[in-house]
């Protein structure tokens, strides 16, 4: 590995104060002041988001223009490889291994910047994201020394290429039912490891295989590290997909399978643990890597609608176009305040862990634990603003996007993705309402039942003016708002319904959908008021996020009251449900903006800078 990327980022903000708890967003309000913007990247961190981007650009995006077609698996694999090589000399494959093993250890924050700059890679996001997420962090964290000395630098190098066997044909979702089976010989020297994994990402031409297998009777999986030389390993044909066809998809089949006794990973047991926190890191980092390509979409849409001429004019003055720009910018913009934020959060629980004496990896897994609500939520959020922007920027190249010459359609069928791996963003919506739960009602962690004795008192203060000293008057009060509302529907749903709410799929999802958006208008309402304290900008270009900020909240709105309706629907009755109904519209009041000409401002400006800059 070359020194391209400088060791010293993994000291870079520094934290320097207590994280607010996971989840706790609801209930404790935040200072401008302690969440990070992404205004406030120092130049080794910007140096590594150029450094990727115009790798991806140089060597993936104009290459794929020039022969007009993207790159393809089946038909491409040594120009994959070579291409997987030459991101291993830049240090690209060691970004979350320590220097001890060759790698250079960033910190939480700046390897989701990692992530953004890397969707510029298309279907090779998906190789490098596997190379440096769920094939490696499960030995980072979980590793003895021994397996880490052996396993770590030569992926950190490139020099062994990493993949993840969790998926199964009958175990998705439902990660623990997995059937591979791992038996210990005789000797008891080694496991046998038989079953069948799907969908396994870099499969084609992994060296090693983090292997996820139930030992004996176990109530749940056990991890192990596979070496493709130990034998016992057939891999099916690559898949034929919709998208992403340069990143290698294959299943792969375990016959016997001697794997030494020595490369179990982490307890026995422990494997259903191992799966879960990983997860929760891929989730994150996705919605890092499809923030990126949303910011690509505008860029490629920005560029073709000043270009493109109907009626005499540029498409871009059109303000049906300016409407899909200002929407795609708002949402992008949305999505990067509440991503970094919860990447710097992770970063400030991991240094709060490791001053409390736990070890680093302990450290980093329980920071990352911490915010699984939040992970889960920008993972649904980000990825289907990801599907928006592609489909819009699409739209907007008219028949030539529809076309494969400028590749537009492939980012397309590469967006579609995103909803799916990672888990569902069904699952992921419930998700976050059961750990929220659990950390309400089982481990106390959030004292959801205290707020919610004071919502009562709090509904009755909409009846009065709404003062704030921040001058934000309005926006604080939308986000104080939805979150109140989440709390008082969600809170007397489970009252009355209590065990059942879990089968009432739909309503859970619309209680999710609420929570996010308290979540993202919070975020980027921070934003907003932290480049007004701190006179980041003046003038127009503190206007254009302001407005930004309104366009958003004033969305959300609409999401939020559509979402309560539905669940209010779902389950109240009689005088309960006129009530519920009551406190949604004082809650959700009317957020008076012109909407229109706010969109077609932040399209302008973007179209002054000729790329998102927001």
């Amino acid at each position: 590995m070359t020194s391209s990327v400088d060791s010293k980022i993994k000291k870079t903000n520094s934290p320097s104060r207590i994280a607010q708890p996971g989840c706790s967003f609801l209930i404790q309000e935040e200072k401008p002041q302690n969440i990070f913007i992404s205004e406030e990247w120092n130049e080794e961190q910007k140096m590594i988001y150029d450094m990727v981007q115009d790798f991806c650009k140089k060597e993936i995006m104009e290459a794929m223009l020039s022969r007009g077609r993207e790159f393809e698996i089946t038909k491409d694999k040594e120009e994959i490889l070579q291409l997987f090589d030459k991101a291993s000399e830049l240090g690209l494959c060691g970004v979350s291994i320590s220097e001890e093993y060759g790698g250079i250890n960033l910190d939480f924050n700046t390897s989701c910047l990692f992530a953004e700059a890397s969707a510029y890679g298309f279907s090779f996001a998906t190789t490098m994201g596997a190379q440096t997420s769920i094939g490696s962090l499960p030995i980072v964290y979980y590793g003895t020394k021994d397996q880490k000395e052996k396993y770590l630098p030569g992926i950190a190098s490139g020099e062994l290429k990493a993949s993840y066997c969790l998926t199964e044909p009958r175990s998705g979702s439902d990660a623990n039912s997995g059937k591979t089976s791992a038996t210990l010989n005789e000797a008891e020297t080694h496991y046998a490891i038989n079953g069948q994994k799907m969908w396994i990402t870099n499969g084609g031409f992994a060296d090693i295989f983090i292997v996820f297998a139930r030992i004996d009777d176990d109530k749940n999986l056990s991890a192990f590290i596979v070496e493709k030389g130990f034998g016992g390993i057939t891999l099916g044909a690559e898949e034929k997909k919709l998208g992403i066809k340069g990143s290698s998809t294959v299943q792969v089949f375990f016959e016997n399978c001697m794997v030494p006794k020595e490369n179990l990973l982490g307890d026995r047991n422990g494997g259903f643990k191992i799966a879960l926190n990983i997860l929760n890191t891929g989730r994150i980092k996705l919605a890092a890597s499809t923030t990126g390509g949303c910011k690509l979409s505008i860029d490629q849409a920005v560029t073709y609608a000043k270009q493109r001429e109907q009626f005499d004019t540029p498409i871009a003055n059109f303000g049906a176009i300016k409407h899909k720009i200002g929407q795609m910018a708002v949402l992008t913009y949305a999505a990067e305040a509440a991503l970094y934020r919860t990447g710097h959060n992770i970063n400030l629980k991991t240094e709060e862990f490791l001053s409390q004496g736990k070890s680093e990896n302990e450290s980093k897994l329980k920071a990352i634990r911490e915010y699984a609500v939040e992970c889960s939520l920008l993972k649904v959020k980000c990825s289907e603003n990801l599907d928006y922007a592609i489909d819009e920027c699409l739209q907007i190249h008219g028949g030539m996007g529809y076309s494969a010459e400028l590749g537009i359609e492939m980012g397309y069928r590469d967006a579609r993705i995103t909803r799916i791996y990672e888990g569902t963003n069904e699952i992921n919506r419930m998700l976050s309402l059961a750990e929220l739960t659990k950390r309400a009602i089982k481990t106390k962690e959030v004292d959801l039942v205290g707020a919610g004795k004071k919502i009562p008192t709090y509904i009755l203060k909409q009846y009065l003016p709404f003062k704030s000293n921040s001058g934000w008057n309005q926006e604080e009060r939308i986000v104080k708002n939805i979150k109140t509302l989440f709390m008082m529907l969600s809170g007397k749903a489970g009252q009355e319904l209590k065990e059942k709410m879990v089968d009432e799929q739909e309503m859970v999802m619309n209680f999710a959908d609420i929570l996010a958006e308290a979540y993202f208008c919070e975020s980027v309402l921070l934003k907003v008021q932290k480049l007004e304290k701190n006179k980041l900008y003046s003038g127009k270009d503190f206007d254009i996020r302001k407005k930004a900020l309104q366009v958003y909240l004033y969305e959300a709105i609409d999401i939020c009251r559509k979402s309560a309706n539905d669940a209010i629907n779902s389950w109240a009755t009689g005088s309960n449900k006129k009530m519920m109904k009551r406190f949604t519209n004082k809650l959700l009041f009317n957020y008076d903006i012109n909407v229109k000409n706010l969109r077609r401002e932040i399209a302008e400006y973007v179209y002054e800078k000729g790329e998102y800059t927001l």
